[in-house]
């Protein structure tokens, strides 16, 4: 979102394994993302979870907007924004990504094995709901890009350096992530690498 609107930002790499008091003060529930802006009255805000800083940084800096004009309209983005970040990260992310996310700094190991048949079914059923919305919609909350798409793309993103997405069987989710994945705004992203874990071999490949 930082990007689609123009706004610089310095990442700071702050994973919520490693010491607790770096994020504490930002966000005492320490989980992240948490954006820390320096507005004109000056001092630092600190804003956290990820929908209220978009919902910050659409109100601060509306242009371009990254939310519908109509009020039926942003909550059609919202909804589907809140579907990626809550229903989608517990049913799929929480299978499979987020495990092998979060042991890896350790290198540890799991005593259960992955939960391979449950994370595709979950997908397959997210896949067949992004695949409704699309049959109505150019994009996932209506005819224009939006908070909704950003979020999507970016769960989806997550799942798909590890490969676990059967694009070839979502012909208009694949066509839809394609036209996401083809902003520059998502360069950034496609060009991360998790350091002791191989990206998929087209995750970068914008012609996948």
């Amino acid at each position: 979102m930082l990007a689609e609107k123009g706004l610089a930002a310095r990442l700071v790499a702050t994973p919520p394994w490693s010491a607790e008091n770096e994020l504490a003060p930002f966000n005492p529930a320490l989980t992240i993302p948490v954006l820390i802006d320096e507005p004109p009255t000056g001092g630092e805000l600190p804003i956290s979870p990820g929908l209220a800083i978009a919902e910050y940084l659409e109100e601060v800096y509306r242009d371009p907007p990254l939310y519908p004009s109509t009020s039926a309209g942003r909550a059609e983005a919202r909804r589907v924004a809140h579907w990626f970040e809550t229903k989608f990260e517990n049913e799929v992310n929480a299978l499979i990504v987020r495990r092998r996310i979060e042991h890896r700094p350790q290198g540890r190991k799991w005593g259960d094995p992955e939960p391979v048949r449950a994370a595709a079914d979950a997908l397959a059923w997210h896949l067949d709901y992004v695949t409704f919305l699309l049959e109505r919609r150019a994009f996932l909350a209506g005819d224009k890009l939006t908070i909704a798409d950003l979020a999507a793309a970016a769960h989806f993103s997550v799942n798909d350096y590890f490969g676990l997405i059967p694009w070839s069987d979502f012909a208009e989710a694949r066509a839809w992530y394609q036209k996401i994945k083809s902003r520059p705004s998502m360069r950034p992203l496609l060009a991360d690498r998790l350091e002791g874990a191989a990206a998929a071999a087209h995750y970068a490949d914008l012609d996948f």
